[in-house]
């Protein structure tokens, strides 16, 4: 579990090398973090220099990528599995109801002055993403939270508080 007093990752994920597409060293990007990787135009493989994108293709959901200096499929096989980086300072800027994950995880959860838990990782599902809460409690079942406006009360990155309303999701709050 992240520690909530934690500094946020100066390199964030944007995906991973995939398997090789064609002889030239092009890759399917896995986990593909849509936005992130669409507004830059250099990556970071396995933290160390940044690598230009010299060909995309495929689609936002299912992209490919050749890297300058990656040159065939034994290249991409060396890498098959490497993070896709950027640096945190290169990303979008981000509107007022949006966080990325990094920042979410190792928040705490709370229900007004009730204390849940704390994020353990960001879920992403087809009709909205679900913040994973880790219960202090041993033994205690993760709680699943939509972040959906019914949901997530507020959500404070600075202060690592997040205000949840157990009764709409079903749960006791006493």
């Amino acid at each position: 579990m992240a520690d909530a007093s934690a500094s946020p990752p100066e390199l964030l994920a944007v995906g991973r090398v995939g398997r090789p597409h064609g002889l030239d060293g092009s890759f399917y990007v896995t986990q593909p973090r849509e936005r992130l990787l669409e507004a830059t135009d250099t990556l970071i493989v396995r933290e160390g220099e940044a690598v230009a994108i010299v060909r995309r293709d495929g689609t936002a959901a299912r992209p490919i990528l050749k890297l300058a200096g990656v040159a065939s499929r034994e290249a991409v096989e060396a890498l098959r599995g490497a993070d896709l980086l950027v640096p945190r300072a290169e990303t979008p800027a981000l509107e007022d109801d949006e966080w990325l994950a990094e920042d979410l995880v190792g928040c705490r959860v709370v229900d007004g002055d009730l204390a849940i838990g704390v994020v353990a990782k960001l879920l992403p599902y087809p009709s909205c993403e679900l913040l994973e809460v880790q219960r202090p409690e041993a033994g205690s079942k993760a709680l699943l939270v939509p972040l959906i406006g019914d949901a997530v009360r507020t959500v404070d990155v600075g202060a690592k508080i997040i205000d949840i309303n157990l009764t709409f999701l079903g749960e006791d709050a006493s």
